[in-house]
């Protein structure tokens, strides 16, 4: 009895060996499958996650590209290298002022609102005539359209005739930085009703349709290219008058600079007789206080918008 019972306990003993190792086994290809699943499960997040990435930059892409599609049509008039710029005052000026500009600059609203008075009395004089470049620089920095639209709208206005004069409403009525409120034809719509004769359907026309938005573009692609370092960039026959800190400019200085470039004596005037620090703040002229843009009156202006 004694050695079947040995037997016994042997056979028992053995099977549960194989019963263990079959069970080890199962237990390994349960976990070879789940790894498996891991890693193919891992490889169609990766590949679904780089489409979509793909997907955002070809959205984006297609976005940027949708405003600047068509030919490059030049507003009426347009001069300088390959028609990129707008013309103020008379050609016969001796001095030529550069300015390259965004409508939605904060900056370049406070140069305009310091120096509108004097840059209109020298070209009156025949002493200055400004060549405007428009850029779409806070578009790229804040997003939106406002800048593309609002260039396109002010070349649409050269087209008639009113430049000059739309320009300048545009700075003033200028939105705050973080609203593209000249996103909407609508708002610049408006606004050309503040200029006699400029709200005509062929205006209306060419702002809807954004008849200039490549020439804008191409412009903008000229500031990138002439690696300027922000708007507004102001340049006096050819020179950075703008940008020199150790020397600030002031609308005083660059009466001066036009005047002398043309021979013109300055005449003093009564004020400034009577008050020498007048005249040296730069106070001589008509020039208005800076608005909401936080500029310094009619002493200096500081550097605007930089390109990220």
């Amino acid at each position: 009895m004694s050695e079947k019972n040995d037997g016994a306990n042997r056979d028992v003993t053995k099977r549960s060996a194989r019963e263990r190792l079959q069970e080890e086994r199962e237990q390994q290809k349960r976990k070879d499958k789940r790894r498996r699943a891991l890693v193919v499960g891992g490889a169609v997040v990766g590949v679904l996650g780089l489409a979509a990435v793909v997907g955002v930059i070809a959205a984006n892409t297609g976005k940027g590209d949708k405003t600047a599609k068509g030919p490059v049509a030049a507003p009426s008039g347009a001069t300088g290298k390959d028609a990129l710029a707008i013309q103020t005052g008379k050609d016969g000026a001796k001095s030529t002022l550069t300015v390259w500009e965004d409508f939605r600059c904060p900056a370049c609203k406070a140069f305009e609102d310091n120096y509108r008075d004097t840059l209109h009395d020298l070209e009156n004089r025949g002493l200055l005539k400004i060549e405007f470049h428009l850029v779409t620089l806070i578009d790229g920095n804040m997003r939106g359209t406002g800048s593309l639209n609002a260039a396109n709208a002010a070349a649409c206005a050269q087209d008639a005739g009113k430049f000059p004069a739309y320009h300048d409403v545009l700075f003033v009525n200028q939105p705050p930085e973080t609203d593209d409120a000249y996103a909407k034809n609508a708002k610049l719509l408006e606004l050309s009703k503040k200029v006699d004769g400029l709200d005509t359907p062929a205006f209306r026309s060419c702002v809807e349709d954004g008849t200039h938005n490549s020439w804008v573009a191409k412009s903008h692609e000229a500031f990138r290219a002439g690696k300027f370092k922000g708007t507004p960039t102001v340049l006096l026959d050819g020179k950075d008058i703008f940008g020199d800190q150790a020397n600030p400019l002031t609308p005083q200085k660059l009466k001066e600079k036009v005047e002398a470039n043309a021979g013109v004596t300055p005449k003093p005037s009564a004020s400034a007789s009577a008050s020498p620090s007048a005249s040296a703040s730069g106070k001589s002229g008509s020039v208005p206080k800076a608005g909401a843009s936080g500029s310094a009156g009619s002493k200096t202006v500081s550097k605007g918008t930089t390109e990220d």
